[in-house]
């Protein structure tokens, strides 16, 4: 029994094992187990009001109403849940006339939004098995065995059996606040293990998407994929070019913002799934002394911004994965005795295009990534007028920044970006003697042109043919 919200907070793996003993073995064995509200630390008070009043207006209204996935999973772990996502055997169009403030989404799997203000509440209707007598606007497959359509509705045990993981099949019951526990999710959060429900090698196939999603909480929860579960990734990581890029890129921000970017990079390219995402970035990592450092430094820095709450723009961190790829290319075109700013342009576009076969990169991102690639080249050049010209740049501190990782990565000397660093903590005296100092800087421009000799204006002649 659970002694309190406190005391399981500060051992939670022991709370649980004392309530369902230790896991021997890797398989899972189904079968409903009913945790009641005394013997659990989930509490409708870490629930939001909007959670709140989709559950009580469904169960009013006569139907089965859970909160489910990861904001159980997160509760049991002493983690503030976020997301609240609910599960019902009410149907989208019932759920549509339910709540005015909802809208359908979907054809793959058609699920309801229902929005207060700017929290949205997903809700799901439970998911049945698929059969072969379902039409293909209910259900279809790929010969793959990738799921193309997936709405034919079931009970509420097929809907957690239907779902990837175990820790995910958790259901917290609004009707008596017990917990549901469908495939033994509770002992896997025990042990911190991340298990997919079913055939592994099905479950990827139906979805490779899932792939991310086990390295996405393994890195997130600090938890080790079991065995079965992790087997097939590697063969199977190609399926990802299945899925469609502009869906790739919402699951790269679920990876790459939830505060454990540096951690899922590397379990990305353990098991071979980051090459599928980024694969010039991926060849350059091999290819570059200096570019897994470069990668690696800005995941921290977006890492550490999160933890202290400060802003992060995806178009930081897509700038520093293409980057190593933009530099060969650019290298390439130079070789081909293209000049340097002709070059940059020609290779940030042609690595942006072949991203893009892999990942959309909105224009709202890919813009200001350009910005920032486009001032490596301005930022040494700092005479006259130029260094207060760059400084007023939108994007100059992002640039800055970026040039900072490049020196720490090995990439360039180190000098310039001390320069720049106080230039802007400096006056404006102290800025016109950094100023007057950078033909001593040898991260400098280089000295001043050579002008060319001014070309003597010939003198008129007198109408006589003879000078005056």
């Amino acid at each position: 029994m659970f002694k309190g919200f406190t005391r399981f907070l500060q051992r939670p793996g022991e709370r649980l094992k004392s309530l369902f003993g230790s896991q021997d073995g890797p398989a899972v064995s189904h079968g409903l187990k009913i945790i009641p509200r005394d013997q659990h630390p989930v509490s409708r008070r870490q629930f939001t009001e909007p959670a709140l009043k989709v559950l009580y207006r469904l169960h009013n209204a006569g139907f089965e109403a859970y909160l489910v996935g990861g904001c159980i999973r997160d509760s049991l772990l002493g983690l503030a849940p976020k997301d609240f996502d609910v599960a019902t055997d009410a149907t989208p169009e019932q759920l549509r006339d339910l709540f005015r403030n909802s809208r359908i989404i979907g054809r793959r799997f058609r699920i309801v939004h229902v929005r207060f203000g700017r929290e949205v509440i997903e809700v799901t209707t439970f998911r049945g098995r698929p059969g072969d007598d379902h039409a293909t606007h209910l259900s279809q497959q790929s010969e793959d065995g990738l799921l193309l359509r997936d709405n034919v509705w079931g009970n509420v045990e097929e809907d957690a059996l239907r779902r990837d993981f175990t820790v995910n099949a958790l259901y917290y019951n609004i009707a008596d606040f017990s917990i549901h526990d469908w495939a033994n999710g509770l002992r896997d959060i025990e042990s911190r293990t991340l298990r997919l429900i079913g055939d592994p090698e099905t479950r990827y196939r139906e979805d490779p998407v899932r792939m991310l999603r086990a390295i996405r909480f393994a890195a997130k929860l600090d938890f080790a994929i079991a065995e079965s579960t992790e087997a097939p990734i590697r063969e199977l990581a190609p399926l990802l070019l299945q899925i469609p890029p502009a869906r790739l890129f919402d699951e790269i921000l679920k990876l790459m913002l939830a505060g454990h970017a540096l951690a899922t990079f590397r379990l990305l390219r353990e098991y071979g799934l980051f090459a599928m995402l980024f694969p010039e970035a991926d060849e350059s990592v091999a290819a570059l002394p200096w570019a897994e450092a470069l990668i690696e430094r800005a995941l921290a820095n977006t890492d550490a911004r999160i933890q202290e709450g400060r802003p992060v723009t995806p178009a930081f961190l897509f700038a520093a994965l293409l980057w190593p790829g933009v530099t060969q290319r650019m290298a390439r075109l130079a070789d081909d005795g293209m000049p340097p700013i002709p070059a940059l342009q020609a290779a940030s576009q042609q690595a942006i295009s072949r991203q893009l076969q892999h990942i959309s990169i909105p224009k709202r991102f890919s813009m200001p990534m350009r910005d920032i690639w486009d001032l490596q080249q301005r930022l040494p050049k700092r005479r006259g007028k130029r260094a207060f010209q760059t400084r007023e740049h939108p994007r100059f501190r992002a640039a800055y920044d970026f040039l900072l990782l490049r020196e720490e990565a090995g990439e360039l000397e180190p000098g310039l970006g001390a320069w720049w660093t106080a230039f802007q903590e400096a006056d404006e005296h102290e800025q016109r003697r950094l100023l007057g100092k950078i033909d001593a800087d040898p991260a400098g421009t280089p000295g001043p042109r050579k002008r060319r000799p001014r070309k003597r204006r010939r003198r008129a002649s007198s109408p006589s043919g003879q000078d005056d």
